[in-house]
């Protein structure tokens, strides 16, 4: 398993994951986007600095979608998000790609710190960050509409100095 950066070839790809309810609903994004609009934020994003798109490849095919986002070059931050398809899901391909996903940020970026919100009930998403040294720094009282009801979610951090321990 490895991650590359995103290419427009892997549209289709990102498509079909973009329009799931349950696969987004994680995201708390609406499973909605045409190919077209898909196809015009990657141009428009192409040279944006305050991002970092890269696909998850297992076995020479598209497994998922890790990203950095609001990458923040004065505080030196970022989000962190990772999408794995279903056929690939429960085989430990989410940790891998984090960890190579946190290492660009703090080793080729030299951010300080990467966060990331996640569903309070998604136990094993928590489980996982929790093992990469994602602290939970709170809960965001009913942050997110997903499927008919507002969630709360955690705010998780991981400093540097932490990661490299």
């Amino acid at each position: 398993m490895y991650i590359r950066a995103l290419e427009e070839d892997d549209l289709l790809d990102i498509h079909k994951l973009n329009n799931r309810l349950h696969i987004m609903a994680y995201w708390f994004e609406e499973p909605y986007e045409s190919l077209s609009e898909l196809k015009s934020l990657y141009l428009k994003h192409i040279y944006d600095e305050s991002e970092r798109r890269f696909v998850i490849i297992e076995n020479k095919s598209f497994a998922g979608v890790i990203e950095l986002v609001e990458i923040n070059y004065i505080h030196r931050n970022c989000e962190i998000q990772v999408i794995i398809k279903e056929d690939y899901q429960g085989k430990g391909l989410a940790q891998k790609a984090m960890e190579q996903g946190i290492n660009y940020a703090f080793q080729i970026l030299n951010l300080h710190k990467i966060y990331l919100y996640v569903d309070i009930e998604n136990k094993g998403a928590i489980h996982i960050y929790q093992k990469l040294g994602f602290q939970i720094e709170g809960t965001m009282i009913e942050q997110f509409y997903m499927k008919g009801e507002y969630r709360d979610s955690y705010f998780m951090g991981l400093l540097k100095r932490n990661w490299n321990q």
